[in-house]
């Protein structure tokens, strides 16, 4: 079957070599978007996305996760632009499942408007962490907000990698 969307979810592929090239608003407004068309438990929306663009807070972020790694390191790979997706666990026993469904959506749009992206993992630990703690209240959130998944944004450096062959019996059939 030919469909773009299918194709464009068959072809989204982590990249982890950014340039600085600056995503334009547009694009970064049209997947925070699509992102939050995802489905959730009883329809409570009850996901957040913070959006950091600023290089200031972004390059905070990435020493605090590289931290959480033991490494010193940019676990962002040069991403220009960080989405940060916090699950509420004061609302829908669903919220961690909700709050990935997002990034998923969140990664795919990407995609579909021609920006890499990757799912990087920490945020739990970064901000269950003091400095993290203090970036959720200085951004108006509280402690029952969970850090789920960075997902990083940007313009790869080199063409994107295609997909390996699909598993045998993916998909089992009854």
């Amino acid at each position: 079957m030919d469909n773009q969307v299918l194709e464009a979810l068959k072809t989204r592929r982590s990249v982890r070599r950014y340039s600085d090239r600056v995503v334009e608003q547009e694009k970064l407004d049209a997947i925070m978007e699509a992102a939050t068309y995802a489905p959730t438990g009883m329809g409570q929306q009850s996901p957040v996305i913070v959006l950091v663009k600023t290089k200031e807070v972004r390059d905070k972020i990435s020493k605090l996760n590289a931290k959480v790694m033991g490494r010193d390191i940019d676990p962002f790979y040069g991403a220009p632009v960080v989405a940060i997706v916090f699950g509420n666990k004061a609302s829908v026993p669903t919220w961690f499942e909700d709050a990935n469904l997002v990034a998923g959506n969140l990664l795919n749009a990407a995609h579909a408007v021609g920006v890499d992206s990757c799912y990087i993992y920490r945020a739990k630990e970064v901000f269950e962490s003091e400095e993290g703690l203090a970036l959720l209240k200085e951004w108006g959130l509280d402690a029952n907000y969970v850090g789920v998944a960075n997902c990083i944004l940007g313009y790869g450096e080199s063409e994107r990698p295609v997909a390996k062959e699909r598993k045998a019996n993916y998909v089992i059939e009854v």
